[in-house]
């Protein structure tokens, strides 16, 4: 249990692919203009992720370690492949909203990177939580930045829901202000460097306060311990 629990501390905050390991940032910033862009890309990644880490370590008794990083790629690309498929057939309009992003999820670095530092020397089931919980990491900053550019470019909120859950969503749009002009500088690429900086920054900010509350904490124990042992 501790196992897993260490696990889900890494892959959603202490080494989130992409606020940590700064993996994977070009579709992070391409694609980020809405939250239902970064919603849609960030479960095409876990599940890419969940699917190309079990399968690696199925076969990694049997995969020799000079061809092992040409067979992890294949394996990535096949799985890319099938979410590509599913997406041009379920999800048409979020898949054209995309484009190239969807495909260039094979050279993601933190989908090889796991599949080899973890899923090729961990059984399945751990392998797959891996997956899991740094899709999911992966998924929370994507969701995360779109809302916020969305919302600072264009006043609203999950719009084009409908291209991922479809017509059930059509009313889940939220405007929060109305504006005539939308504000370029939180649509475009510029905005999203910033919000990536601002994200990293807050994220530090927060390492670092919690570090320091822990240091009385330790202070207070190491002398109880050599108080003890004195």
């Amino acid at each position: 249990m501790n196992d897993y629990q260490d696990l889900t501390w890494q892959g959603l905050w202490k080494n989130n692919p992409a606020l940590v390991q700064l993996l994977g940032l070009c579709p992070l910033l391409a694609v980020t203009a809405t939250l239902i862009n970064g919603l849609g890309l960030g479960l095409a990644t876990t599940l890419v992720l969940i699917g190309s880490n079990i399968t690696v370590s199925a076969v990694r008794h049997w995969v020799r370690n000079e061809i092992r990083i040409p067979v992890f790629v294949m394996i990535i690309a096949a799985f890319v492949t099938v979410i590509q498929l599913l997406m041009n057939a379920f999800t048409y309009q979020l898949y054209l909203a995309l484009g190239i992003f969807i495909p260039l999820i094979v050279t993601n670095c933190a989908i090889i990177g796991r599949a080899e530092a973890f899923a090729s020397k961990n059984a399945m089931l751990p392998a797959a939580y891996d997956g899991l919980v740094m899709g999911l990491g992966f998924t929370l900053v994507l969701m995360l930045l779109g809302g916020i550019r969305e919302i600072l470019g264009a006043g609203t909120l999950l719009s084009g829901a409908d291209r991922l859950f479809g017509s059930i969503a059509h009313d889940w749009k939220f405007t929060l202000f109305a504006t005539e002009q939308p504000f370029l500088l939180a649509i475009l690429p510029p905005g999203a460097f910033l919000g990536m900086g601002l994200l990293i920054a807050a994220k530090n900010t927060i390492d670092a306060n919690l570090a320091k509350r822990r240091q009385p904490a330790q202070q207070q124990v190491t002398r109880a311990r050599v108080t003890a042992e004195s």
